[in-house]
């Protein structure tokens, strides 16, 4: 894609890194603290040249775009968008042609602004949406809140959405993709999503229609029914009512979190507007970080029964790990908002905000209902998951003084605390200092990617069975991809083909010194003992298989097994004997002279 090549060459990952962080110059890189965790001592290093970051510390990794994806919260193209428009770099033109031809996103925003224009009218404007706005006003929802949250009505019919998008010649087959329907396969014919149901838009912080959710009238079941992810929406990355209570959390310098869109409804009715809805499900660390950009601390509201508590308990593990301050307003069992706000007035619910539970404390209570305080062997359960929660806080200051009040609570000796959460700590560093990649893995890689004249060499003598088993097996199985398509490798080309904890990893590779240039013979000297490490573990494997056979009594079967070992030490012997000094490469033109 030439806009990619062109903002790569015109960008600098270091401009767009300093924008997050404070980066000094060591050496022909740029290190500084890493914006993507907390940390005292400086591991983000940025290479200018090479266009990647990685941070030795959190393993977060890149090159310029994922960056601005993971810094913003963007997508891929969104990313494009930003880096474009910051270096004035003019986008290609969208081409002036039918709705049919243009992107799939705007199309699909554009049915979902029609389909809440539809469902308004049919609540406002017909026979059937009377009993719908009936059923509103005795749950004592006022026309004002119905106008400002765009509440509307889907008619309790198979195809009224259907017919109403025929009309605009919008093919079923893209409303099925926004999820307004679904297909019939007996009858080979699509139908309506939601029927007989009050409908709740769902926006964007932007305020753009991205999905609905409908509560029906006629007792159908489900008795909740929501729209499912589709290229504009994924539920565990939005929070229901966000885009109208965003000023309000910025306000209070806090949020409530509540389960569903009702509950929003009434307290956001009631005049409790510091609030946002889960959309029904379990909190998602995209959840807990949308309100972050509006208020440093969280009130998570879920029903007092076991799965409400379960459902807390995940909101302040989350919490934990984001450095949120988070407490717990717990309902009584069988009440949520709007019955409590009824019964007894909104005074009541205030009552119970100020008395929230702090999330350590609603933590330790959780865990001592789950196992006994007084038998030793369940009282370590209980000690060992507070540890590992409070662990995940990023300021060691709170976790020192999470660690100080769950030793009072527990009462369990703080340096035996301090000692766990420090040998914990000790085994993940242990851990992550583990190379991902083999170290000749790693120098090929970083031969391939680096040298583009001797990459064609190594390529073509590549054989998949040489990396299975291996964490680069992806990254190699697109560079030989590449090769046999005549493209050269690069990092973005890749990047977009494997996960991205392998691209962060890859990237990492890619900004460790090297000890010396790259040669072909030191190429082929990796090649080989990554074809010595992947008969290795065929050997293993044989061995396995013998000696369950064996033991089977199936002495017949034991034959080829053994001449397949046989073979691979051969094969072994051969490639452990062979030198690569001699390989000539003079002016770019390779001829092997090999010596076993």
């Amino acid at each position: 894609m030439e806009i990619v090549d062109q903002i790569r060459q015109t960008a600098s990952i270091v401009d767009i890194a300093s924008q997050y962080t404070t980066l000094k110059r060591r050496g022909n890189k740029h290190v500084g603290l890493c914006p993507f965790h907390s940390e005292k001592d400086p591991s983000f290093t940025v290479d200018n040249e090479k266009q990647l970051y990685h941070c030795f510390g959190c393993g977060a990794g890149g090159d310029i775009f994922t960056l601005v994806m993971e810094r913003e919260n963007l997508s891929f193209p969104e990313a494009l968008k930003y880096l474009a428009e910051k270096y004035n770099i003019p986008l290609p033109k969208k081409r002036e042609f039918s709705p049919q031809l243009q992107k799939l996103e705007e199309k699909l925003f554009k049915i979902n602004e029609n389909t809440l224009a539809f469902f308004k009218k049919n609540l406002f404007a017909t026979k059937e949406g009377e009993k719908a706005l009936e059923y509103l006003k005795k749950r004592d929802i006022s026309e004002e809140i119905i106008q400002k949250l765009k509440i509307g009505y889907a008619m309790n019919s198979w195809d009224s959405l259907l017919s109403f998008f025929k009309e605009k010649k919008i093919p079923p087959k893209l409303l099925e993709q926004a999820g307004l329907v679904l297909y019939n396969q007996k009858k080979d014919s699509y139908y309506d999503r939601f029927r007989g149901r009050i409908i709740f838009p769902i926006f964007s912080l932007t305020g753009k229609v991205v999905a609905f959710g409908g509560r029906t009238i006629f007792n159908a079941e489900p008795k909740y029914l929501n729209s499912p992810d589709t290229p504009v929406y994924s539920k565990g990355k939005i929070l229901y009512g966000l885009n109208f209570s965003k000023e309000s959390i910025r306000e209070t310098g806090e949020v409530i979190i509540v389960e569903g869109y009702t509950d929003f409804v009434s307290l956001y009715q009631a005049g409790i507007t510091n609030i946002a809805a889960s959309l029904g499900t379990s909190l998602t660390s995209q959840q807990v970080s949308l309100p972050l950009r509006f208020a440093p601390r969280m009130i998570v509201s879920y029903d007092g029964d076991a799965a409400g508590r379960k459902a807390a308990c995940r909101a302040i593990s989350l919490c934990f790990e984001k450095g949120v301050q988070v407490k717990v307003l717990t309902l009584p069992p069988g009440i949520d908002p709007d019955n409590l706000i009824k019964k007894s007035g909104l005074n009541e619910f205030k009552n119970l905000i100020e008395k929230s539970t702090p999330g350590l404390k609603f933590l330790l209570d959780s865990l001592q209902e789950e196992w006994r305080k007084d038998i030793p062997e369940e009282k370590t359960k209980i000690v060992r998951n507070a540890v590992d929660e409070i662990g995940k806080m990023p300021d060691p200051i709170i976790r020192s003084e999470y660690l100080k009040q769950a030793s009072e609570y527990l009462s369990v000796d703080e340096e035996d605390l301090r000692r766990i959460i420090q040998r914990k700590s000790s085994e993940e560093k242990n851990e992550d200092e583990e190379e991902t990649f083999l170290p000749a893995e790693k120098r090929l890689l970083q031969i391939l990617l680096e040298d583009k004249l001797i990459a064609p060499y190594v390529l073509g003598e590549m054989k998949q069975e040489y990396f299975q088993d291996l964490k680069s097996e992806p990254i190699f199985a697109a560079l030989a991809q590449c090769f046999k398509s005549g493209k050269e490798p690069d990092f973005n080309a890749l990047r977009q083909k494997i996960d991205p904890s392998l691209s962060s990893s890859l990237a990492k590779a890619l900004l460790l010194e090297k000890e010396q240039a790259a040669t072909v013979e030191e190429a082929f000297e990796c090649l080989n003992a990554l074809k010595q490490f992947s008969l290795e573990n065929r050997t293993k494997e044989l061995k396995a298989e013998i000696a369950r056979i064996d033991k089977q009594g199936k002495t017949e079967k034991l034959l080829p097994l053994i001449k397949q070992l046989r073979d691979i030490k051969k094969e072994q012997e051969i490639l452990s004997k062979r030198n690569y000094k001699n390989l000539g490469y003079d002016n770019r033109n390779i001829y092997t002279k090999e010596r076993s």
